[in-house]
Formats: structure tokens, C-alpha cells, sequence
């Protein structure tokens, strides 16, 4: 138990990577184990498109042009969510030392979204479109399971729902299909110890926010 509970407070989101490429043996010992990930009715709908090498990098380059041209296609959140995202900046940015009033640096920070922090490799994980909530969960479930597999071989991930932001970048260089709706991506490889933002723990909520028993 102890090791487990260690595992999962191990995990984080890496902004800075290694270029040490990742062994295919760990990259497929982490996704076979994520394969026992629950899903609605046993569906599996999880479907995930690997780049590296070559591909990783067109895709880093195709990403990186339009990212500067122009702003991502993402949902916005609602108002009374919008302070969470807020406060996340400014821990993040806060562990890189950038300022909030350097607009210019958090500019550059955003980019490097789109290079996938220099992880080699990344992965884009997608959903059909007919199917619905429950099935999203599923999905939700199979990416912990698979990032918390990495976790446990060595290598950091950064879960980056931004890359979903040019779908359309991401279809053409992975040529996914129209009838799969691109959900996030995946940033995976070795952490670079020493990225001062890389020591970030963002911290949690107490139970009691999100949990309530209904006693008898």
C-alpha cells in the first residue's frame, strides 16, 4: 500500500524534459498495463497515436508555426471555474521564476507547450464520437493508469489538453480519423532535474470538498 500511495503523490506534470530517448520496452509495458483500465461495458475506447522521432518532430514544428500565428481552439471554462486556472499560473509560473507582470516570458513559457516541453516522445489520446460521458471516464481512467505505469519505470508525463487546441494540426500530421474526437496529449521521457518548475507539487483540495457521506 505504502508503495502505492508513493506512486501516486510521485506523479506530476513535467515541464521540462530530457532528450534521452525513451526505450519502446517501457513505452509498452506501460500502455499493456494500461489496458486493464475499467471501461463502460468493456468498450476500451481509448484509441492512442504515438510520435516520436521524425513524426514528433514535424509535428513539434507543424505545431510550434500555427501556435505563434494563432491562438488555440480550447473550451472556456465558466466564470466561477476560472480562478482555479488563474491560481495554477501563478504557482507554475511562480516555480519558473517568471513574473506575472512578464508577459513576455509567460509567452515563451506557453509555446514550449506545444514542443511538448522537449519530451521525445508524446502521445494523443482519442475518444470515438458517438460514444458519450461514461466512456470519457473510461478514457480519464486509462490515462491515469498509463501515466502513473510510466511513473512507476522511471519517466515523467505532463497530460497537455492545450495540444487538442489545433486538432487540426494534429489530424493532418497523424492523419486521425474524422470520427475520433481528440481528447489531450501526453508528453513522455525522462524529467530534467534541474528545471527548478519540474520540484512543483501542486497541492489538493481536503477530501471534504469534493466528498460527502449521507449517514444513516
Amino acid at each position: 500500500m505504502a508503495d502505492f500511495d508513493q506512486l501516486v503523490k510521485a506523479r506530476h506534470s513535467i515541464r521540462k524534459f530530457l532528450s534521452t530517448p525513451v526505450p519502446r520496452t517501457l513505452l509498452n509495458e506501460s500502455l499493456a498495463l494500461a489496458q486493464f483500465a475499467p471501461s463502460n461495458s468493456n468498450i476500451q475506447p481509448w484509441h492512442v497515436l504515438i510520435a516520436d522521432g521524425v513524426r514528433r518532430d514535424r509535428l513539434k514544428e507543424a505545431l510550434m508555426t500555427e501556435a505563434k500565428r494563432a491562438a488555440p481552439v480550447v473550451p472556456q471554462l465558466p466564470e466561477e471555474f476560472k480562478h482555479f486556472r488563474q491560481e495554477l499560473g501563478a504557482e507554475v509560473y511562480g516555480a519558473m521564476g517568471i513574473a506575472r507582470e512578464d508577459k513576455a516570458s509567460r509567452a515563451v513559457a506557453v509555446l514550449r507547450n506545444y514542443e511538448f516541453f522537449g519530451a521525445p516522445v508524446v502521445a494523443i489520446i482519442c475518444i470515438h464520437q458517438d460514444l458519450g460521458r461514461a466512456d470519457d471516464m473510461s478514457v480519464g481512467m486509462y490515462v491515469q493508469t498509463l501515466m502513473l505505469a510510466l511513473t512507476e519505470r522511471g519517466l515523467g508525463t505532463c497530460c497537455e489538453v492545450s495540444l487538442a487546441g489545433y486538432s487540426d494540426i494534429l489530424r493532418t500530421e497523424l492523419n486521425i480519423q474524422p470520427e475520433l474526437v481528440i481528447i489531450c496529449g501526453i508528453a513522455i521521457g525522462y524529467t530534467d532535474p534541474d528545471f527548478p518548475g519540474n520540484h512543483l507539487h501542486v497541492g489538493r483540495a481536503p477530501v471534504e470538498h469534493n466528498v460527502v457521506y449521507l449517514d444513516s
